[in-house]
């Protein structure tokens, strides 16, 4: 029996995923992500494998990250016949995520407080 090499989400990684679920992003990216930022490249079969998601929810996932420019997207030829392998990898830093959502997370504070001061003002008029 052929051993496969591949990483596997382990709790640390879960935790990342739950966080990144509550500050909004779906769970198939999340664990696009969760696994991304501990590989340095990986193929969509191997995204598959590793996070548990389908193929149709890693292209969901894709289509979700793809405007923030935080992922690669290469194909990669395979051996005989058929369609080449995607192949993804982080652009950016992982840091750099964090420090979007932590930017987002504040503005979204900001504009709830923001929202709460109106209501006390309008209140006393």
């Amino acid at each position: 029996m052929k051993k496969l090499d591949i990483n596997q989400l382990d709790d640390s990684d879960e935790e990342i995923v739950e966080i990144l679920i509550s500050s909004g992003m779906s769970r198939p990216a999340a664990r696009t992500l969760a696994y991304l930022q501990k590989v340095d490249k990986s193929t969509s079969v191997d995204l598959e494998r590793v996070t548990g998601l389908r193929q149709p929810e890693v292209s969901i996932a894709m289509k979700e990250l793809k405007p923030f420019d935080w992922i690669d997207e290469n194909e990669e030829k395979k051996p005989g016949k058929g369609r080449p392998n995607k192949v993804y990898s982080l652009k950016v830093g992982f840091k750099d995520i964090i420090a979007y959502i932590e930017k987002q997370q504040k503005k979204a504070i900001d504009d709830g407080m923001a929202s709460i001061r109106r209501l006390k003002e309008l209140r006393k008029g």
